[in-house]
């Protein structure tokens, strides 16, 4: 029995598969070891993750996560064998999982449109070219901890028409001190930002919120995706603000030049497929 796992800043998928089939799955908070030490992932893993899949039996363990940088991957090995002694670990990158996800043996461009953002040109076999993504301070362009900074910025500074910035803090309960708080203070400011994504979700007929994410995903295709031969490969999309903001993601793409191949809200149906063949 093999258990995938699809890993991001937000939250955790976690599907165990026989012979083609779901046994087991639940999701939990995200992991992410830029933002956890490896005893914190043990300790999530052990008290979240095993105990509901204590009664099966984890022969191959295929790990795909947020953050998982080359120098990381041992400690989140070592993080996830402390309850799955048993099973063959394999730890690699989101990026890798999307891009077995919607190309599979395939090349093709494969992107995460999530929490953060990221993309690379996928050539079959390994991740050929990637396009750093820098985070949500210097990068993740089209991100939903991207889009939830820049809409709350222009909250705050009087950028957004009054009912809106009312309606927005109102519905959330939030201060401009409680922003700066959990922005500056507290751990996973990237998770905070874009819960605001739902907000903008609920308000996108607005024109500055409509606006606002259009641009956002311009400045994700030509300071990512025109890197890549974009002209011969249509984009492959995972990741929930991609598929929620679709709409106004092909608004973006089209006057780009650019085709959008799969947009999927997750690649757990393109890993269980992939695993299993």
């Amino acid at each position: 029995m093999i258990l995938i796992a699809d890993s991001g800043s937000t939250k955790t998928e976690w599907v165990a598969v026989e012979g083609g089939k779901v046994v087991a799955t639940i999701k939990t908070l995200g992991i992410n070891p830029v933002f956890q030490t490896v005893e914190e992932i043990q300790k999530d893993v052990a008290d979240n993750v095993a105990p509901a899949f204590a009664g099966l039996t984890i022969t191959e363990f295929f790990f795909y996560g947020a953050g998982c940088l080359p120098e990381k991957i041992e400690g989140v090995r070592q993080a996830l064998a402390h309850s799955f002694s048993a099973a063959t670990i394999s730890v690699q990158s989101d990026l890798v999982g999307a891009a077995l996800a919607v190309c599979g043996n395939k090349p093709g461009i494969a992107c995460i449109l999530g929490t953060g953002s990221n993309t690379c040109f996928w050539d079959g076999e390994k991740i050929a070219k990637n396009v750093s993504p820098l985070g949500f301070i210097l990068g993740d362009e089209g991100s939903g901890a991207m889009m939830g900074k820049t809409f709350v910025a222009d909250v705050l500074k009087n950028q957004m028409p009054e009912h809106i910035a009312k309606k927005f803090m109102e519905q959330l309960n939030l201060t401009p001190a409680e922003v700066i708080n959990r922005v500056y203070r507290q751990p996973f400011p990237n998770r905070f930002l874009a819960t605001f994504t739902r907000f903008m979700n609920e308000n996108k007929h607005e024109k500055e919120i409509s606006d606002l994410i259009t641009r956002n995903f311009i400045l994700f295709f030509e300071r990512n995706i025109k890197q890549y031969d974009y002209t011969s490969y249509p984009v492959n999309i995972i990741g929930s603000i991609g598929f929620h903001f679709r709409e106004m993601l092909e608004a973006a793409a089209a006057p780009l030049g650019i085709k959008l191949g799969k947009v999927e809200q997750s690649p757990i149906n393109g890993l269980i497929e992939y695993h299993s063949r």
